[in-house]
Protein backbone atom coordinates (compact mmCIF):
# COMPACT_ATOMS: atom_id res chain seq x y z
CA UNK A 1 0.00 0.00 0.00
CA UNK A 2 1.43 3.32 -1.01
CA UNK A 3 1.34 6.04 1.73
CA UNK A 4 -0.58 9.17 1.75
CA UNK A 5 2.08 11.83 1.83
CA UNK A 6 3.39 9.91 -1.43
CA UNK A 7 -0.12 10.04 -3.09
CA UNK A 8 -0.65 13.75 -1.98
CA UNK A 9 2.87 14.28 -3.14
CA UNK A 10 1.50 12.82 -6.69
CA UNK A 11 -1.92 14.54 -6.83
CA UNK A 12 -0.98 17.94 -5.75
CA UNK A 13 1.88 17.62 -8.62
CA UNK A 14 -0.58 17.11 -11.00
CA UNK A 15 -2.81 20.36 -9.37
CA UNK A 16 -0.51 22.54 -8.78
CA UNK A 17 0.00 23.43 -12.53
CA UNK A 18 -3.33 24.23 -13.04
CA UNK A 19 -4.00 26.57 -9.85
CA UNK A 20 -0.75 28.09 -11.29
CA UNK A 21 -2.41 28.49 -14.88
CA UNK A 22 -5.91 30.29 -13.71
CA UNK A 23 -6.32 33.98 -14.93
CA UNK A 24 -7.62 35.91 -12.67
CA UNK A 25 -10.09 37.53 -14.86
CA UNK A 26 -11.48 33.79 -14.64
CA UNK A 27 -12.62 33.87 -10.85
CA UNK A 28 -15.88 34.24 -11.43
CA UNK A 29 -16.31 32.00 -14.34
CA UNK A 30 -18.72 29.01 -13.64
CA UNK A 31 -16.86 25.26 -12.30
CA UNK A 32 -18.36 21.65 -12.91
CA UNK A 33 -19.92 22.77 -9.31
CA UNK A 34 -22.39 24.24 -10.06
CA UNK A 35 -22.96 25.87 -6.79
CA UNK A 36 -19.52 27.42 -7.26
CA UNK A 37 -17.47 29.68 -9.62
CA UNK A 38 -13.25 29.67 -9.82
CA UNK A 39 -12.88 31.60 -7.04
CA UNK A 40 -14.77 30.39 -4.62
CA UNK A 41 -14.52 26.93 -5.28
CA UNK A 42 -10.10 27.66 -4.69
CA UNK A 43 -11.45 28.71 -1.77
CA UNK A 44 -13.27 25.26 -0.62
CA UNK A 45 -9.89 24.15 -1.71
CA UNK A 46 -7.59 25.96 0.20
CA UNK A 47 -10.25 25.08 3.25
CA UNK A 48 -10.08 21.59 2.62
CA UNK A 49 -6.11 21.52 2.16
CA UNK A 50 -5.62 23.31 5.57
CA UNK A 51 -8.36 21.26 7.77
CA UNK A 52 -6.94 17.98 6.64
CA UNK A 53 -3.51 19.59 7.34
CA UNK A 54 -5.00 19.18 11.05
CA UNK A 55 -6.67 15.94 10.34
CA UNK A 56 -3.26 14.13 10.00
CA UNK A 57 -2.15 15.47 12.72
CA UNK A 58 -5.55 14.41 14.80
CA UNK A 59 -6.09 18.01 15.95
CA UNK A 60 -9.66 19.60 15.67
CA UNK A 61 -10.57 21.39 12.52
CA UNK A 62 -13.21 23.94 11.64
CA UNK A 63 -14.91 23.61 8.68
CA UNK A 64 -17.52 26.39 9.05
CA UNK A 65 -16.68 29.17 7.18
CA UNK A 66 -14.96 29.67 4.20
CA UNK A 67 -12.42 32.23 4.23
CA UNK A 68 -11.59 34.18 0.78
CA UNK A 69 -8.28 33.56 0.49
CA UNK A 70 -8.10 34.25 -3.35
CA UNK A 71 -5.74 37.83 -2.65
CA UNK A 72 -2.26 38.38 -2.70
CA UNK A 73 0.09 35.87 -3.84
CA UNK A 74 -2.63 33.09 -3.54
CA UNK A 75 -1.05 30.23 -6.40
CA UNK A 76 2.59 30.55 -4.18
CA UNK A 77 -0.15 30.19 -0.83
CA UNK A 78 -1.76 27.09 -2.78
CA UNK A 79 1.83 26.13 -3.44
CA UNK A 80 2.73 26.21 0.18
CA UNK A 81 -0.56 25.02 1.92
CA UNK A 82 -0.48 21.60 -0.68
CA UNK A 83 3.21 21.33 0.44
CA UNK A 84 2.46 21.31 4.14
CA UNK A 85 -0.64 18.81 3.37
CA UNK A 86 1.98 16.34 1.91
CA UNK A 87 3.94 16.85 5.09
CA UNK A 88 1.56 16.01 7.44
CA UNK A 89 0.55 13.04 6.06
CA UNK A 90 3.77 12.03 6.00
CA UNK A 91 4.19 12.39 9.67
CA UNK A 92 4.46 9.67 12.15
CA UNK A 93 1.36 8.06 13.23
CA UNK A 94 -0.84 10.37 10.56
CA UNK A 95 -2.15 7.15 9.02
CA UNK A 96 -2.74 5.61 11.95
CA UNK A 97 -6.58 5.40 14.43
CA UNK A 98 -9.02 7.21 13.52
CA UNK A 99 -9.44 11.22 12.64
CA UNK A 100 -11.79 13.92 12.67
CA UNK A 101 -15.37 14.48 14.26
CA UNK A 102 -17.24 11.63 12.17
CA UNK A 103 -14.51 8.77 13.70
CA UNK A 104 -13.27 7.30 10.30
CA UNK A 105 -10.43 5.76 10.04
CA UNK A 106 -7.59 8.09 9.08
CA UNK A 107 -6.37 6.22 5.98
CA UNK A 108 -9.78 6.94 4.48
CA UNK A 109 -9.82 10.38 5.93
CA UNK A 110 -6.36 11.10 3.80
CA UNK A 111 -8.05 9.33 0.69
CA UNK A 112 -10.55 11.96 1.18
CA UNK A 113 -8.51 14.57 0.75
CA UNK A 114 -6.62 12.59 -2.23
CA UNK A 115 -10.00 12.64 -3.99
CA UNK A 116 -10.87 16.15 -3.37
CA UNK A 117 -7.52 17.61 -4.69
CA UNK A 118 -7.96 15.37 -7.58
CA UNK A 119 -11.43 16.19 -8.53
CA UNK A 120 -11.43 19.86 -7.97
CA UNK A 121 -7.81 20.40 -10.10
CA UNK A 122 -10.33 18.46 -13.03
CA UNK A 123 -12.73 21.01 -11.61
CA UNK A 124 -10.65 23.73 -12.11
CA UNK A 125 -9.07 23.20 -15.13
CA UNK A 126 -11.82 22.37 -17.06
CA UNK A 127 -13.68 25.95 -16.01
CA UNK A 128 -10.46 27.27 -17.52
CA UNK A 129 -9.51 25.68 -20.59
CA UNK A 130 -6.77 23.60 -19.26
CA UNK A 131 -5.63 20.45 -19.64
CA UNK A 132 -5.43 17.89 -16.77
CA UNK A 133 -4.22 14.54 -16.15
CA UNK A 134 -4.97 12.99 -12.87
CA UNK A 135 -1.86 10.99 -10.83
CA UNK A 136 -2.96 7.63 -11.61
CA UNK A 137 -2.15 5.96 -8.37
CA UNK A 138 -4.76 8.95 -6.64
CA UNK A 139 -7.54 7.89 -8.83
CA UNK A 140 -6.78 4.19 -8.25
CA UNK A 141 -6.74 4.71 -4.76
CA UNK A 142 -9.65 7.45 -4.20
CA UNK A 143 -11.97 5.89 -6.79
CA UNK A 144 -13.10 2.65 -4.20
CA UNK A 145 -12.70 4.85 -1.26
CA UNK A 146 -15.29 7.39 -2.89
CA UNK A 147 -17.74 4.72 -3.56
CA UNK A 148 -17.82 3.33 -0.04
CA UNK A 149 -18.34 7.06 0.98
CA UNK A 150 -20.77 8.32 -1.47
CA UNK A 151 -23.86 6.81 0.07
CA UNK A 152 -22.88 9.18 3.45
CA UNK A 153 -21.45 12.26 0.74
CA UNK A 154 -24.76 12.43 -1.00
CA UNK A 155 -26.57 12.58 2.08
CA UNK A 156 -24.34 15.22 3.28
CA UNK A 157 -24.69 17.03 -0.08
CA UNK A 158 -21.07 16.79 -0.64
CA UNK A 159 -22.00 15.01 -3.81
CA UNK A 160 -24.31 15.33 -6.39
CA UNK A 161 -26.11 12.36 -7.92
CA UNK A 162 -24.17 9.78 -10.07
CA UNK A 163 -24.06 10.63 -13.49
CA UNK A 164 -24.55 7.88 -16.16
CA UNK A 165 -21.20 7.63 -18.00
CA UNK A 166 -20.87 4.80 -20.99
CA UNK A 167 -19.00 1.42 -21.17
CA UNK A 168 -15.06 1.60 -21.19
CA UNK A 169 -15.76 5.32 -19.38
CA UNK A 170 -12.09 5.36 -17.51
CA UNK A 171 -11.12 4.89 -13.81
CA UNK A 172 -11.12 8.71 -13.66
CA UNK A 173 -14.61 9.33 -15.40
CA UNK A 174 -16.37 6.69 -13.25
CA UNK A 175 -14.38 8.75 -10.55
CA UNK A 176 -16.06 12.06 -11.71
CA UNK A 177 -19.10 10.29 -12.54
CA UNK A 178 -19.62 8.93 -9.37
CA UNK A 179 -19.16 12.57 -7.43
CA UNK A 180 -22.02 13.63 -9.77
CA UNK A 181 -20.29 15.55 -12.37
CA UNK A 182 -20.47 15.16 -16.17
CA UNK A 183 -17.19 14.01 -17.11
CA UNK A 184 -17.98 15.80 -20.33
CA UNK A 185 -18.92 19.27 -18.61
CA UNK A 186 -17.38 22.74 -20.62
CA UNK A 187 -17.90 26.17 -19.62
CA UNK A 188 -21.00 27.66 -21.07
CA UNK A 189 -20.47 29.46 -24.17
CA UNK A 190 -20.35 33.03 -23.88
Amino acid sequence: MQKMSELLAAARAQALPVVAGIDDERLGDPTPCSEYDVRALLNHLFHVVVNFQALAAKQPTDFGLTPDVVTGDWRGAFARETGQLVTAWDASGAEDGVAGAMGLPARTVGLMVLGDLTVHAWDLARATGQDFLPAGAAVDEAGPAFAALAPQAREGKMFGEPVPVPAGASAFEQLLALTGRDPGWRPPRV
